[in-house]
């Protein structure tokens, strides 16, 4: 059936492997007569194209030489006997082809398809271009014609459809292929499908929602032709937060929870203020509706609560009780925080570490293995890396994490026993024995300092009211994307901004 991959609260949407969808074809290819399985996909691209361009004079559809060509091929030919007027380019042999691209290449030719050896001019916005050249058995980085094809594509003013996955873009990460190798980066001139619409075959791809998948493959539709992918082999899935219940009437400060955020360097120390990183998160966390927050600055005393922030508590180090709050640390710790750490991992019951608190741990073993031990004595915590911080704390580079972000956070989680939030574009959250949920909120207004502190602070605000750090870290991360998401447009979005759109 076919859909948009939107999730609602009640249903998560899994997302599998390129090996789980082999394995479906497989299946299928047993019980299923011979060429029933491409007529399905080529009849499903073909009703989303009509959809989508219902008054295209000319639908471009590029053919790889395998079976995702085939499927364009099927297309070819269901769209010719819709009406519509097909243009097909085709880089395979039929010779090599498999059975069932033969056959829906006859098919095609038999519709009267037209078939061209290059792309057609003079495609309008009110025109398509289907993407069937690779799809998920990408290898290596498209050369040659293929390239040129794709380039042509892109250039195109008419918008693209890609079947299965954009080609280029690998199906499992969401990293690019170039000369074998993957990559996190678009560069100038990749042979990258960038599609305003995506159509994804038997299963939902991760690789379509993190990394560059955001970026190349436009809005999402899923038809598993009738063949549903079973739920306990997914990789990650997609979830929608429920709205969030009304607060008791009969309720006081202390049913939401006590944060106390424990960061912001001084400038006295190494010239190198970062206090707004501490506030940015508390205030974060005061928005979000905690019952109290208790500010700790690590800047020997230098500042006082600002007017704005008069609900704001400032605190010492020594008079904060750990035990009994939802510690959130790091966010503008720089070195200072180094002498506080100890404590920290030692005595809070309820810890979010960010930032450079992560840094530290990362570059001292006595750190790590306390951040460790809080896992056998079942306290949670939540680290929220980005990618150079994920990486510090695996001994590698940030290029290493965001080409393969699901098999990086769940490093970090065999690694620490926490749950982590990854994050960059379709953050990653995961835990101990649970699915990784990739996060479909936010937008790239995000890019910009201090966002992340006001995510720390969010996460301190739910960890403290909701037992299971996993749910509080998936509620968060989604709550912190949608306020972006539904910032008015005409105004500059700082984290200030940001956390002060947050919702109790």
């Amino acid at each position: 059936m076919l859909r948009p991959a939107v999730p609602d609260p009640s249903r998560p949407l899994p997302l599998h492997a390129v090996s789980a969808t082999r394995a479906i074809e497989a299946a299928a290819a047993a019980i299923l007569p011979p060429h029933t399985l491409m007529q399905r996909a080529g009849l499903a691209v073909a009703r989303l194209a009509r959809a989508l361009a219902p008054h295209a004079r000319t639908i471009w559809i590029a053919c790889g030489p395998g079976n995702n060509g085939g499927d364009g091929l099927e297309a070819a030919a269901q769209l010719q006997g819709l009406g519509s007027s097909v243009v097909v380019t085709w880089l395979g042999d039929p010779d090599r082809a498999s059975p069932d691209t033969r056959a829906s290449l006859a098919r095609a030719q038999a519709a009267g398809v037209g078939f061209a050896p290059a792309p057609p001019d003079g495609l309008t916005p009110r025109d398509l271009c289907i993407d069937a050249l690779l799809g998920i058995g990408a290898r290596r980085a498209p050369q040659g014609r293929m390239a040129e094809w794709i380039a042509a594509m892109n250039a195109s003013a008419a918008p693209t459809l890609a079947v299965d996955v954009p080609t280029g873009l690998s199906a499992d990460t969401g990293s690019t292929l170039i000369s074998g190798a993957q990559s996190d980066h678009l560069a100038p001139g990749s042979s990258v499908i960038h599609a305003k619409f995506t159509l994804s075959l038997l299963t939902l791809k991760p690789g379509l929602f993190t990394a560059l998948g955001r970026d190349t493959a436009g809005t999402v539709w899923w038809d598993d032709l009738d063949m549903p992918p079973p739920a306990e082999s997914a990789v990650a899935e997609l979830r929608a937060t429920p709205p969030r219940p009304p607060r008791p009437q009969a309720s006081h400060k202390g049913h939401w929870g006590d944060i106390a955020v424990i960061g912001g360097e001084g400038l006295a120390r190494r010239g190198r203020g970062m206090t707004g990183a501490a506030q940015l998160a508390a205030t974060a966390a005061l928005h979000a509706g905690a019952g109290r927050v208790m500010l700790c600055l690590l800047d020997e005393g230098a500042l006082s609560a600002l007017p704005e922030q008069a609900e704001l508590m400032l605190r010492r180090f020594e008079a904060i009780d750990p035990q009994r709050s939802t510690v959130v640390c790091g966010c503008g710790g720089g070195e200072a925080v180094q002498t506080v750490l100890p404590e920290v991992l030692e005595h809070s019951a309820r810890l979010v570490l960010d930032a450079d608190a992560l840094n530290r741990i990362a570059a001292d073993a006595e750190l790590r293995t306390r951040l460790q031990r809080r896992q056998q004595s079942h306290r949670a915590t939540v680290l929220t890396p980005h990618p150079l911080e994920a990486a510090r704390l695996l001994g590698t580079d940030a290029h290493s994490v965001q080409a393969d972000r699901i098999a990086a956070a769940r490093a970090l989680v065999a690694a620490f026993g926490c749950t982590v939030i990854l994050k960059g574009s379709g953050s990653i959250i995961a835990a101990p024995d649970r699915t990784p949920v990739i996060n479909t909120t936010g937008n790239a207004r995000l890019a910009t300092g201090g966002t992340g502190d006001v995510l720390a602070g969010l996460c301190g605000a739910r960890l403290a009211v909701v037992p299971d750090p996993f749910e509080a870290a998936v509620t968060a991360v989604q709550e912190h994307g949608a306020a972006a998401d539904h910032f008015p447009p005409a105004q500059a979005l700082t984290a200030l901004r940001l956390a002060q759109a947050l919702q109790p």
